[in-house]
């Protein structure tokens, strides 16, 4: 059974649900935990049906490349950059997952960091670039 999550994350959750706008939720310790319906055509799979996405099958499931089509490390991703650096990262990149065609996105990863300076997690936002 799934640890209950903090309270700041299930706000971004509720938040991401509403938003038009592909939108992942990424916990402190780097698992997916949430994905809006918008977010499943770039996933080329519905939430329901993977629910959560550990970080190391994470990387596995979503290729993500620099604007010249190299390979980005799992160390530059920007999800992983905001998350350990606790800075908000913004770059183009080529996605795609498992079985989907290679698109080109604007990402956004955004860290939300509470009180006392806790991580909870990362809102990374997603457009077509």
């Amino acid at each position: 059974m799934p640890a209950a999550k903090p309270l700041q994350l299930i706000l971004a959750r509720q938040l991401a649900s509403l938003v038009a706008m592909p939108i992942l939720l990424i916990d402190a310790d780097g698992t997916l935990v949430f994905y809006n319906e918008p977010a499943e055509a770039l996933l080329n799979r519905r939430f329901d049906e993977t629910g959560e996405i550990q970080a190391d099958d994470l990387v596995e499931l979503i290729e993500v490349a620099d604007e010249d089509r190299r390979p980005l490390p799992p160390d530059e991703r920007p999800t992983r950059v905001a998350r350990l650096e606790r800075r908000a990262v913004s770059r183009t990149v080529w996605t795609r997952s498992r079985g989907g065609e290679w698109k080109h996105l604007h990402v956004t990863a955004i860290p939300l960091v509470g009180e006392g300076a806790t991580l909870f997690g990362v809102m990374h936002l997603l457009w077509e670039a």
